[in-house]
């Protein structure tokens, strides 16, 4: 349903313009001489922060911290491996862009240059019958009728924009304090302790962490690494990157680190992929997709596990037996045929395995990963100490061994797995937190560096399944964990290492709060339902609003990471095109092109 054109060209608001909204842009920009033409519209970007970049890639940050790919890893331009309707519009990888070396992990800075320079490609790529209005505002509302335009209020003005639809795009967001939270910062309150939230480490304010200090740290994923370089070469302190040795400015604190694993995510993978591409995908493609759409209510344990677990594991085999043989003792072709026939996870495939691999360091066991440090107990902090960083070299060796490139298949496989699971909507919070762990990790020379720290005593290890309470008769806070039983630490401050969940309840941003309260479906984990095929908001009721659309880490269509690497076919690419395609098909109704004389 449609209502009569307004009186101005019809308009599109796109709230957030950072990379996902730059994305959208640029998808506009290639579909519409097919689906739109030369027929005027008015674009509006609201965003406070500038339009490419946005918050978490804004120039005005550390220069110390890096992006968590490579250069050559990082892409924001469609290629045939995408499976879209819109046209491909290819283009240089950052590393291209930037002329660098592709295997740097560039600083955040340099991407948020590229990301500029995408953006104002995009924009330049527009017909001349097409308007960009930048807004450096917040949106904080948006109201209008299902069949009608939309306002758009904005912070701190009494203006409101207009458009026939709204795409939001608002990316990673800060968020209220959940539960434990509020309590720890009352705690913090009443005996004038430090607690910094989950936050974007950029915006944390870590001058509360006063040097020489214990200070416990919950999270040991990539905003630990971030937190870990701030107060360390942050603060004046140098790393001799060959001796592998820290030297302390002396204004550091001491970290003490834990977390329910008990250790770092996998360090990035050091050597590329040769030889014959893994078969992906093979146990969870389209077809097994659309078999669980067509299920219904879905149990990620019973329902989706089982296909990611045969999936990974296939595809680790499928390398170690064609890549080296001679650690495998029999036939791939025999073992794919059993492995097929076998249940994951089951005692039939782990015999199979045994008996097929042997050594255990070359078998999959995705159960393993996920709790490297379950069952372990060490009698001393000190001896903790010393396995952590085993581990961590030994990973770091392993992680940059072709020998094991098994574990790159894995990786791609991983990749694969998550094009499918963007299909199936909120699936809960584990696997992402899987995916993390084993494909998202630091890249090698930040691993090197956590290990001299470690070494010279700045960061401490806490180990797996780690505990924070408040312990109001010291008036300090107190860690500890399964590692090291009867043992714990207390400190002044505590930081939550980690992004804030991105619930719409909890998030800081009027706009989504006010969104659901006024009707826009949430899944049980709290994220924003949307319409699998081109994102448009759905209503308590299963109702996709015409004229509402979302895209992004607050809606359950989560692609992985932040950027896509080139020729993997890239989800968040699929999802920019159809949003882009069915909005420009909306549009076009709203002004028809007149008769040919």
């Amino acid at each position: 349903m449609t209502t009569a054109p307004p009186a101005g060209p019809p308009a599109l608001a796109v709230i957030g313009a950072g990379p996902r909204g730059t994305g959208v842009l640029e998808r506009l920009a290639a579909n519409l001489p097919e689906l739109y033409g030369d027929r005027p519209l008015d674009i509006h970007l609201v965003d406070p922060h500038p339009a490419g970049p946005g918050r978490i890639w804004r120039p005005d940050q550390s220069p110390l911290l890096w992006m968590n790919s490579m250069a050559e890893d990082v892409t924001m331009f469609t290629d045939e491996t995408v499976p879209l309707e819109g046209p491909v519009r290819s283009g240089p990888t950052l590393a291209e862009w930037a002329g660098i070396d592709g295997r740097t992990f560039a600083d955040r800075t340099r991407q948020g240059a590229y990301l500029r320079w995408v953006y104002e490609r995009a924009r330049a790529a527009l017909p001349a019958s097409v308007t960009v209005h930048e807004h450096r505002a917040t949106a904080v509302r948006i109201t209008g009728p299902r069949d009608g335009r939309q306002r758009i209020h904005l912070a701190g003005e009494e203006r409101s924009l207009t458009a026939d639809l709204a795409v939001l795009t608002l990316g990673h967001l800060p968020a209220e304090l959940d539960p434990e939270q509020r309590e720890l910062a009352a705690f913090a309150r009443r005996h004038g302790l430090s607690h910094l939230p989950p936050d974007f480490t950029a915006d944390t304010g870590l001058d509360v962490l006063p040097a020489g200090e214990p200070v416990i740290v919950r999270g040991m994923g990539l905003a630990f690494i971030d937190l870990m370089v701030l107060l360390t070469e942050g603060r004046g302190g140098r790393f001799d990157d060959a001796a592998g040795v820290y030297h302390p400015s002396g204004r550091e604190p001491v970290l003490h680190v834990g977390s329910r694993r008990g250790v770092p995510y996998h360090t990035k993978i050091g050597y590329p992929h040769d030889g014959e591409r893994p078969p992906l995908p093979h146990f969870f493609g389209p077809a097994e997709t659309e078999a669980l759409l067509r299920r219904g209510p879905l149990d990620f344990r019973r329902d989706i596990w089982p296909l990611i677990e045969r999936e990974l594991g296939h595809v680790h085999y499928h390398r170690l037996f064609t890549a080296h043989p001679e650690r495998t003792a029999t036939a791939w072709a025999d073992f794919a045929e059993k492995y097929a026939a076998a249940e994951p996870g089951g005692p039939e495939l782990r015999a199979l395995a045994d008996s097929a691999v042997p050594d255990p360091a070359d078998r999959f066991d995705p159960v393993a990963l996920d709790r490297p440090l379950h069952g372990l107990r060490f009698p001393s902090w000190d001896a903790l100490q010393v396995e952590l960083r085993d581990r961590i070299e030994a990973d770091l060796a392993r992680r940059h061994d072709p020998a094991h490139s098994a574990d790159l298949a894995v990786f791609l496989g991983l990749l694969s797995v998550y094009g499918q699971l963007v299909r199936l909507g909120d699936i809960g919070d584990w696997w992402h937190g899987y995916f993390s762990f084993l494909a998202s990790g630091p890249p090698a020379p930040r691993v090197r560096r956590l290990l001299a720290l470690s070494r010279a005593g700045i960061v401490r290890f806490l180990g797996a399944g780690m505990t924070v309470t408040a312990d109001e008769e010291l008036g300090l806070f107190r860690a500890g964990g399964e590692s090291v039983p009867g043992r714990h630490i207390t400190a002044r401050a505590l930081v939550e290492a980690r992004l804030p969940e991105p619930t719409v309840e909890r998030a800081d941003s009027p706009l989504l709060r006010l969104l659901h309260r006024e009707g826009a479906a949430a899944t049980p984990t709290g994220l924003l339902a949307v319409d699998p095929a081109d994102g448009r908001i759905l209503d308590r009721a299963g109702r996709a609003h015409p004229r509402r659309f979302a895209l992004g880490p607050h809606t359950d269509a989560r692609s992985s990471g932040a950027f896509t690497r080139p020729r993997t076919g890239g989800p968040a690419f699929r999802q920019n095109d159809a949003t882009a395609r069915a909005a420009l098909a909306l549009l076009r109704e709203l002004v028809p092109r007149p008769p040919a004389p």
